[in-house]
């Protein structure tokens, strides 16, 4: 849980036209509710889940089973373009270690970033499987993104 930040300019392109143009006062709820409807087609789960904008600044709230699907939802939520910060405020069930994070810069690859967190480049599928559903291909990641490193069990 806390503060994560992102880079803002980059990131899966899910705002259309009504929720960057329309009036200040509809804004937010626009781009809250496009994010909520991102996280579902993910299929990321959850119990219960608020998602509220400030600016460029997303505000998570509600309950999920464990760790990894907080993490996964903050990811989902932060590596979307025009989000520069979430505020993990979501209960979890069932705690476990958080996961460290990776920033990718150009010229990273999954086993690269392995070998950087585990000291074994093959260990690059563990990184992948952390990061679905928002990763579809170990090949398609790009910088800027930020990606979920878990402990290695």
């Amino acid at each position: 849980m806390g503060l994560f930040s992102f880079i803002k300019g980059v990131g899966a392109k899910i705002f259309e036209k009504k929720e960057t143009e329309a009036p200040e006062e509809e804004k937010a709820q626009l781009k809250a509710s496009a994010l909520l409807s991102y996280v579902q087609g993910l299929g990321l789960p959850f119990k219960t889940i608020k998602i509220a904008l400030r600016g460029d600044d997303v505000v998570l709230t509600g309950e999920v089973e464990n760790q990894a699907n907080s993490e996964k939802i903050v990811l989902a939520v932060g590596n979307v373009e025009g989000v520069a910060t979430v505020d993990n405020l979501m209960t979890v069930k069932t705690s476990s270690p958080e996961s460290k994070y990776h920033t990718v810069e150009s010229g990273d690859w999954l086993s690269k970033i392995a070998e950087k967190y585990y000291g074994d480049a093959k260990k690059f599928d563990f990184i992948f499987e952390a990061n679905r559903p928002m990763l579809s291909d170990p090949d398609k990641i790009y910088p800027g993104q930020v990606l979920r490193i878990p402990t290695l069990v």
